[in-house]
């Protein structure tokens, strides 16, 4: 870290990391948690709490339909046999350790085959490395595209990104972890994400009889300037906190002369043309097999959202695109000189997350645990009833909904799980007062979005743990909850006055939300 005098900011963040860092290891932080969450869902499920509330239907033919849920009490043989007498297959089936690896194997195999650290120095040399910064976030928020998996190669990639400029990699991992993550929502193209809250709320108006044309389209306008604002976002946080609190210097101390030092040998530059001509060729193949409107990458309706065999297997066509540049790239360069090297170089990749795999042990039955009990779904349904309860509107009652979700989204992750909650209650709500449902969708999924890097609970909390503890750059160096947290913050924060500034800014001018889609009814 830089010696010169620390900003108020940079104090802050310091005192939330030496605060959160003075917690146990992340192992025993979900071990204790399980143990509160089974008896909490004893307690309240002996008191017989419970909550009604009108349910949503992923179908946007089915009208939702109240429902009671109860907290459910984990302490019973029912739940001992169920997670525990599967105890290996809820670890093996924690939704992260499969993307995890078979992301790092790939794209560990293009980082030491030597083609990342090629191409960024081919691709910056001279640049300033807000470009890099930027690059980063953009790809990162538009790689909800390839749905949870973006949260994991993004990160990857900027840190080893970072790491071949001679910068902190932690730089990369924390602001990819942030677009991709804290960005989630927003993007320049329509997502799966897109499709399946449109079906949500067309459900609700079905059932509600509100008329009112749905559309995944219809927060698309605001999500691509979205896009932008939050890039920006990313930049400034980056330049005037993360890389000096953790690279020890200003951004314009990184110029063209550090850079230069790297130039590209002729073996390199070969290798980049080939890469690239296998990607490009990867693409157009991948490209010409989806055009047909037959195509088997198609679903059952000729199209690729909310659900596609593309959709589906995007997770190996990444396996196989970073494969065939990396495996390109290090034929043509010499850096891979027999076909045993290949499988060589994804076991080194896999050398440093030996601790997210045992964070995840925990980790995996904690949540499992947690969604078991219900106490996500009625500490949603307990904000929703303090939001319709509230005598306001307009801006503050935004501002207020966009809070609520926030606070509900420490506890649930799940944008879906969340909207299938809340969007009963408040499209109708918003809906008397003239607010239409995809203005309500959209307050939504600004709430439901920025938190998401700073919650304890997050899938990928572990994940972006094991990748912080594999680049760590100094031994004495502490990785743990308070570490992560302490740095996202400022993304959070910044994510958060960036939407709702903008969120002003489209009501003021009664800006169209998407193709057909207005604020208003």
């Amino acid at each position: 870290m830089s010696g010169t005098k620390k900003s108020l900011m940079e104090r802050f963040i310091s005192g939330v990391e030496r605060i959160g860092n003075k917690l146990p290891h992340p192992f025993w932080i979900f071990t204790f948690l399980i143990v509160f969450v089974v008896g909490l869902s004893a307690v309240l499920a002996s008191a017989n709490f419970s909550v009604t509330y009108l349910a949503a239907s992923k179908d946007p033919t089915v009208a939702p339909a109240m429902k009671t849920v109860a907290v459910k009490s984990l302490l019973s043989l029912e739940i001992l046999n169920k997670y525990f007498g599967n105890f290996a297959g809820v670890y093996g089936g924690f939704y992260p350790i499969g993307i995890v690896l078979i992301m790092m194997m790939a794209i560990g195999l293009a980082e030491k085959s030597g083609f990342i650290t090629a191409a960024m120095r081919k691709m910056i040399l001279g640049a300033p490395v807000q470009w890099i910064i930027a690059i980063v976030a953009f790809v990162g928020i538009n790689a909800n595209l390839a749905s949870d998996a973006g949260v994991v190669f993004t990160p990857l990639v900027a840190a080893a990104m970072l790491k071949s400029i001679g910068m902190n990699p932690w730089i990369g991992i924390i602001a990819g972890y942030a677009a991709a993550n804290g960005g989630y929502t927003a993007n320049f193209f329509i997502a799966g994400t897109d499709a399946l809250l449109a079906g949500i709320t067309e459900s609700i108006c079905i059932g509600n009889n509100i008329s009112y044309p749905i559309s995944p389209l219809m927060n698309w306008y605001f999500l691509i300037a979205g896009t932008v604002v939050l890039t920006i976002c990313t930049v400034i946080v980056c330049k005037y906190f993360l890389i000096p609190y953790l690279h020890g210097g200003k951004i314009d101390e990184i110029d063209a002369s550090e850079l230069a030092k790297h130039q590209l040998s002729a073996d390199e530059t070969k290798g980049l043309r080939v890469a690239g001509i296998a990607a490009l060729i990867f693409v157009v193949a991948l490209v010409a097999m989806a055009l047909p409107s037959s195509s088997f990458l198609r679903n059952a309706d000729g199209g690729f959202v909310p659900r596609s065999p593309l959709l589906n297997n995007v997770v190996a066509l990444l396996f196989l695109f970073f494969c065939t540049i990396g495996v390109s790239y290090g034929y043509a360069a010499k850096t891979i000189k027999s076909i045993n090297d290949i499988p060589g170089m994804m076991q080194d990749s896999l050398k440093g997350i030996l601790s997210f795999l045992v964070v995840a042990l925990p980790a995996a039955f904690f949540i499992e645990l947690f969604n078991e009990s219900q106490l996500p779904t009625v500490l949603a349904v307990k904000g929703a009833e303090i939001l319709r309860a509230a005598d306001i509107s307009g801006i503050p009652l935004f501002l207020l909904f966009i809070l609520i979700c926030t606070c509900v989204n420490i506890f649930i992750t799940s944008g879906v799980a969340k909207w299938l909650i809340l969007g009963p209650v408040f499209v109708p709500m918003l809906a008397m007062v003239n607010i239409s449902p995809a203005m309500t969708q959209l307050i939504y999924r600004i709430g439901d979005t920025c938190t998401n890097i700073i919650s304890p609970i997050d899938y990928y909390v572990p994940v972006i743990l094991g990748m912080l503890e594999a680049y760590r750059t100094n031994d004495n160096q502490k990785v743990g909850v308070g570490t992560l947290i302490s740095l996202s913050i400022p993304f959070s924060i910044a994510y958060m006055i960036g939407f709702i500034a903008l969120l002003v800014f489209w009501y003021i001018f009664n800006l169209p939300l998407g193709p057909g889609a207005s604020i208003y009814m």
